[in-house]
């Protein structure tokens, strides 16, 4: 019998030897787009403070601040994937960190909430080309047998750019002047350029398809849409208005003609055929239902620590370190778990715990303590690591290598319009039940006055402080009713996560049978081959 040759490595020797160096330049890339995300989160209640400090934004114009940069990131996520795999990812990913920087640049000067929204959006079109450009070059440099390792540092690196952004955010707003925590990603990106020129392989899809500009267009048009009417019922504290219900009505429409586009087109940008295989559906289902979870708890718990607990943005960031510890720690970790029980017990459960966290904040009052909120954290955060890096797996070994910047895009976008989503719907929810919870407590205020001050928390305490000695009579009011909002915004976060882990426990594979003997003979064989 003779020994079945080597399997041909498809991966260059040159490449092989320093793919764990070009993973670390990936995970810098990645740094920079979560870290924005992540500091931006600290800086809101800054933002949100009257000039000369902040911009003086609304609890709208906040979500519009984060959610211009998801949307305009999701939207061109499907053309960034065809792009890398068309003319090159190493181009693509270049080029996205020059516009991120240059972004980062002019956000940082933003004299009004409306300008920072416009460079949060061209930052998002450089960050668009940068983060499923990651993935696919991690695809490309490590064998089959190593991505699921590579990918759950991949993963922990999410973990650490969540970890370093608050405690940086808050270091700079102790310091300098709210734009610095746009201003810190220029230092970067110039690393990252310079090291990814010098580091990592360009590759790209042998048999790439044609671009498709009008699937891209109704996709953005239809997110835009959907969101705006979101963020609009919850200003209004009314989604039974008639602008509401016809906006999101609008959006669905736009949505929906993306998908029949799609469907027929030869040259599709979201290739709804992957859509037919169920476990492929139920990783991504899974990966945004547990960002919409996440990215509107995070909303909420900025402005609980901050508003009604009085933390500072640098201690509220050393608060939050627990939630991204907890996935540096277990993401690279949670293969050895799928390889013991499976993706359905893995990334269920994670789900079922981040359920279980999202519920005991319900029961969060001003003078919870401190570490019960930081055990929360922690556990929040093991959970959306048992989430991510399985899901992760699965959607990237499904397709062909080939199209890893294709599939790595369909991930990010649908990690990124559920996170927008999760701000949009959670903080229209805060934003509505704050306002009914404060809203008979405001009817001495003049009217006009009345409608700011019940916009949100900060809305009211910042009225409260013109008042003077007055408007101490607003602060407990005020506490309350955010806290009410907390618990049913809360709640509506469980039932979310829930949701995700009942698709996951339906169609997620269980643990693989062992393959006998023969099998593993087969295997080796068809490997050479």
């Amino acid at each position: 019998m003779t020994t079945p040759p080597a399997a041909a490595a498809r991966i260059p020797e040159e490449v092989h030897r320093r793919r764990w160096a070009i993973l670390g330049v990936l995970m810098l890339s990645l740094l920079i787009v979560v870290l924005d995300n992540s500091i931006l989160n600290v800086a809101i209640k800054t933002i949100s403070t009257p000039a000369p400090v902040g911009l003086g934004a609304t609890q709208s114009e906040l979500e519009w601040a984060i959610n211009a940069y998801t949307l305009v990131f999701a939207g061109l996520l499907f053309t960034a994937g065809l792009i890398g795999d068309r003319v090159g990812r190493k181009k693509v990913l270049l080029g996205g960190l020059v516009v991120f920087g240059v972004g980062s640049a002019l956000a940082a000067e933003s004299g009004s909430p409306a300008q920072l929204i416009a460079f949060r959006a061209l930052m998002a079109l450089g960050a668009a080309f940068v983060m499923p450009a990651t993935l696919a070059v991690l695809m490309n440099v490590f064998e089959r047998e190593e991505q699921p390792k590579a990918i759950g540092i991949w993963a922990g690196g999410v973990g650490l750019a969540i970890a370093i952004g608050p405690i940086t955010g808050g270091l700079l707003l102790d310091h300098f002047w709210w734009g610095s925590v746009f201003l810190i990603n220029v230092p970067i990106v110039v690393l990252a350029f310079v090291l990814m020129v010098w580091l990592v392989p360009d590759s790209r899809d042998p048999r790439p398809g044609r671009l498709d500009p009008v699937g891209v267009v109704l996709s953005v048009i239809g997110l835009v849409l959907l969101v705006y009417g979101i963020i609009k019922g919850g200003e209004l504290a009314d989604f039974t208005d008639a602008k509401v219900l016809a906006t999101i009505a609008a959006g669905l429409v736009v949505l929906a003609a993306f998908i029949v586009y799609e469907k027929r087109s030869d040259h599709p940008s979201l290739d709804v055929t992957y859509f037919k295989n169920k476990v492929f559906s139920a990783a991504m289902a899974a990966i945004a239902l547990v960002f919409f979870a996440l990215m509107g708890v995070t909303f909420f718990s900025v402005f609980y620590m901050q508003s009604v607990r009085g933390y500072s943005p640098l201690q509220t960031g050393a608060l939050m370190l627990p939630l991204a510890l907890a996935q540096l720690i277990f993401a690279p970790r949670a293969r050895l778990l799928v390889d013991r029980f499976g993706n359905k017990v893995t990334t269920g459960g994670g789900l079922v715990l981040l359920a279980g966290m999202l519920a005991a904040f319900a029961s969060f009052e001003k003078d919870t303590p401190i570490w019960v909120l930081e055990i929360i954290f922690f556990l929040m955060g093991t959970g959306m690591a048992h989430v991510m890096t399985p899901t992760s797996v699965v959607i990237m070994q499904a397709l062909p290598r080939e199209k890893a910047g294709s599939a790595s895009a369909l991930s990010n976008t649908f990690r990124q319009v559920g996170g927008a989503l999760g701000i949009a719907v959670l903080g229209s929810v805060l934003s509505t039940a704050y306002r009914s919870g404060i809203e008979d407590k405001l009817s001495l205020l003049p009217a006009g006055l009345r409608d700011t001050a019940g916009e949100s928390i900060e809305a009211t305490l910042g009225v409260a402080a013109k008042l003077g000695p007055q408007g101490k009579a607003l602060v407990t009011p005020a506490n309350d009713a955010f806290l009410h909002a907390m618990h049913v915004t809360a709640l509506c976060g469980t039932v979310v996560a829930l949701i995700g882990a009942a698709v996951v426990f339906l169609f997620l594979p269980g643990k693989p049978a062992a393959p006998q003997k023969g099998e593993e003979e087969q295997e080796l064989v068809a490997a050479a081959e």
